[in-house]
């Protein structure tokens, strides 16, 4: 079987091609169909299975898992029965920017959908890592994130109560938390982000609508507002197959 001419020495990646130069069949089989779908439009179907077998000339099980790989790094997604080209991931930008600005600018329509808004004593972990006073009533808000109706994502918002008195009567759980933040002159200082990857848990994923060994992007956020005071504490769980993150660094 020929390689295609992105695996060969000296191209930009040799990604797969350990120095022995034995390469795994599925993911011979990989390369040929991410270069397919790079000649497919977004949401074309490609071929089924058996198709592909009978083209590159091996079983359908090695088929299986080039495809599944492809399905995890958000190049395809399942459709019915049937596989499709997914289109580009989505771009957030690492800074004190809300969702809905990051979605926006790529021309998506960003939505959220409220899980619940509760209220209870701040505990020693939350007040630890914000510096809120323990035991002091803070409002928890979880929402599944969107963008044109497509789950995304899931974000669990930590804020005290006295710095936002009527969440639950005068926010849209549909609306941007920073707007509505803004809105109080509420301004934003500075803040520390943590990102790692994680597996869902069962229930998250049953709230994203995603399978559990979904791959997804967690990031943390405690932010200050602009005399270092907390202002919120903020859990983001990002399909990975549908986000990647971008931030511009000065030398």
């Amino acid at each position: 079987m020929d390689y295609p001419n992105d695996q060969a020495p000296g191209a930009p990646v040799r990604s797969g091609i350990p120095e022995h130069g034995r390469i795994p069949k599925y993911y011979a089989v990989k390369a040929r169909i991410d270069r397919l779908v790079g000649e497919l439009g977004e949401d074309r179907p490609i071929p089924t299975e058996r198709d592909l077998s009978e083209e590159y000339g091996v079983a359908r099980e090695t088929v299986r898992q080039a495809l599944r790989e492809l399905v995890l790094e958000g190049k395809l997604r399942r459709r019915g029965r049937g596989t499709v080209v997914a289109g580009p991931k989505l771009e957030q930008p690492l800074s004190l920017a809300s969702y809905t600005e990051g979605v926006r600018r790529q021309g998506r329509t960003p939505g959220r959908t409220l899980v619940g808004l509760e209220r209870f004593p701040c505990p020693d972990a939350l007040a630890a890592e914000t510096g809120l006073s323990r035991g002091e009533p803070v409002w928890h808000l979880e929402r599944v994130l969107l963008a044109d109706e497509e789950r995304v994502g899931l974000e669990s918002t930590y804020v005290a109560v006295a710095r936002v008195p009527r969440l639950d009567t005068d926010f849209d759980p549909d609306s941007s938390f920073y707007a509505y933040l803004q809105s109080l002159d509420l301004a934003f200082g500075d803040a520390d982000e943590r990102i790692e990857t994680v597996l869902a848990t069962p229930r998250e994923a049953l709230l994203i609508g995603t399978p559990p060994a979904l791959p997804m992007l967690l990031i943390h956020r405690v932010s200050r507002d602009a005399q270092g005071r907390p202002l919120e504490r903020v859990r983001s769980l990002y399909r990975g197959d549908r986000f990647s993150f971008t931030a511009h660094l000065n030398g």
